[in-house]
């Protein structure tokens, strides 16, 4: 699962280092354009786990699901490989289709390796997070380079091959190695008008969404940001429907308030996720515009390219990762480990930290000009440190906090904090150019703090109702 993983989110982070900048080059969109499109893209792309992790817990299974998700994910990688505009969102549309069905139910299937209440499964999914980091780092060196030097779809078309890889893994070891984990639906259903409707509404929604994007005039009197409020309703709705139904769910007292705790994590992840992902949008921009990315060694002489700066999170979370998954083991085994929302606020702390590095940085940028290119690799390393605290432990939490019959269901709406994270952010990225970067940058660091202070003072009350799930 870590080498499967690895391969697909190379596939993923080769293309998001090239979108931003690819938009705002041969597509002569403008910064505030480009930066909605992106937000658009990476937010929808966690708001269809929600869909993908419900037609696997009723209809498909795990297994199943992941299969179809890494074949259409090929399919749009590929697609991004044709400069033609159609096929631009197009494969945009097949890439966010894919990753609902394939990124909920991969965690899932990690969950399954572990029995309940198992020390070891945090520390496995730092672990896991690895792979994803390993393919991250990576695919923006491989992909940045081709995108950037070579031709940008040469760098889309080394996605699509990432893509392959890993679900030729995955064909490969599943049956050796997962057993019949994941194989059949925790409550399977047999009304399948439910999911090809629900699959129907959710491809006819990114079609029009891509098309607003796109200029048509019909759509031009509706605002961009109602496309995302009408999917996360209908969605949201659907996992209050479900999980309302008594006959379905049969959820005991304790169950209740543990998915309670599962939505109010998801509301604080937001505030961190909305500010993270400035590093496909706002960071990016930073390091083309106003950072000095000339290396000088004797004679020779490189510039960087500004998509390689996207490299540094998962470089820091590989060598990080073994070390907090064995501190966390390690304070668990003397009683010491903070409980997860606390981790939570630690998160987020260290996110703020990380954009007063950027606030300096853009202060000295407005005083002498390009920067260092330390500054932006101190604020991916608080950034990454943030992470570590937060993103594994998130994952492990909805394992060990959701009903079985909730179980890849629960993941879908973990991933909902990066669809509102995704247009958040993007929004908020396209006022870059139009913002005192001193100020932008601000912003974040402000919220971050706040969040952290505000999670701190409600622990008490959601430890009590986690009922024993540290």
């Amino acid at each position: 699962m870590f080498f499967v993983e690895m391969w697909e989110r190379f596939s993923y982070y080769g293309m998001r280092a090239l979108l931003m900048l690819y938009m705002v080059g041969p597509l002569m969109f403008s910064t505030e354009k480009s930066a909605k499109v992106y937000g658009w893209y990476t937010g929808l792309v966690y708001l269809t786990p929600l869909l993908g992790g419900y037609i696997a817990d009723r209809y498909l299974g795990q297994r199943k699901a992941i299969v179809v998700g890494a074949v259409l994910m090929a399919a749009g990688h590929f697609a991004m490989a044709f400069p033609a505009m159609p096929f631009f969102f197009g494969a945009m549309i097949l890439l966010i289709l894919g990753n609902g069905f394939f990124k909920p139910n991969i965690s899932t299937v990690v969950g399954k390796l572990y029995e309940e209440n198992d020390p070891r499964r945090d520390g496995g999914f730092t672990i896991f997070y690895m792979g994803i980091n390993v393919g991250a780092f990576f695919s923006p060196l491989v992909c940045g380079a081709l995108g950037e030097k070579v031709g940008w779809h040469y760098g889309f078309g080394a996605a699509g091959v990432g893509m392959v890889l890993g679900l030729v893994m995955y064909l490969w070891g599943q049956k050796a190695l997962l057993g019949d984990k994941g194989v059949k639906p925790a409550d399977p259903q047999t009304d399948y008008w439910v999911p090809v409707t629900l699959v129907s509404l959710m491809t006819a929604f990114l079609v029009l969404s891509a098309m607003q994007f796109n200029g048509y005039e019909i759509f031009s009197r509706i605002p961009k940001w109602f496309y995302g409020f009408a999917g996360l309703v209908v969605l949201v709705g659907l996992v209050y429907a479900y999980a309302s139904k008594p006959e379905k769910s049969n959820l005991t007292h304790v169950e209740k308030q543990r998915l309670a705790v599962i939505f109010i994590m998801v509301f604080f992840s937001i505030f961190f996720w909305s500010a993270f992902e400035q590093a496909g949008s706002s960071l990016t921009l930073f390091a083309k515009n106003e950072t000095n990315r000339w290396l000088a060694l004797g004679g020779w002489r490189w510039e960087m390219p500004a998509s390689f700066f996207q490299s540094l999170n998962p470089l820091f979370i590989v060598v990080l990762a073994p070390f907090f998954s064995g501190m966390w083991i390690n304070l668990a085994e003397k009683g010491k480990e903070p409980p997860s929302p606390v981790k939570f606020a630690i998160a987020l702390g260290l996110l703020a930290v990380g954009f007063i590095v950027m606030i300096a940085a853009a202060a000295a940028y407005q005083q002498s000009g390009p920067v260092s290119v330390l500054w932006l690799v101190g604020a991916y390393f608080f950034h990454t440190l943030g992470e570590l605290c937060l993103s594994p432990v998130g994952l492990s939490l909805v394992t060990k906090l959701a009903p079985v019959q909730f179980g890849s269901l629960m993941m879908g709406v973990w991933f909902l904090s990066s669809v509102a994270a995704g247009f958040v952010g993007g929004f908020f990225a396209g006022n870059y150019d139009a913002m005192n970067h001193v100020n932008f940058y601000m912003i974040p660091t402000a919220t971050g703090i706040g969040a952290a202070l505000l999670l701190l003072i409600v622990t008490p009350k959601l430890r009590k109702w986690m009922h024993g799930v540290h």
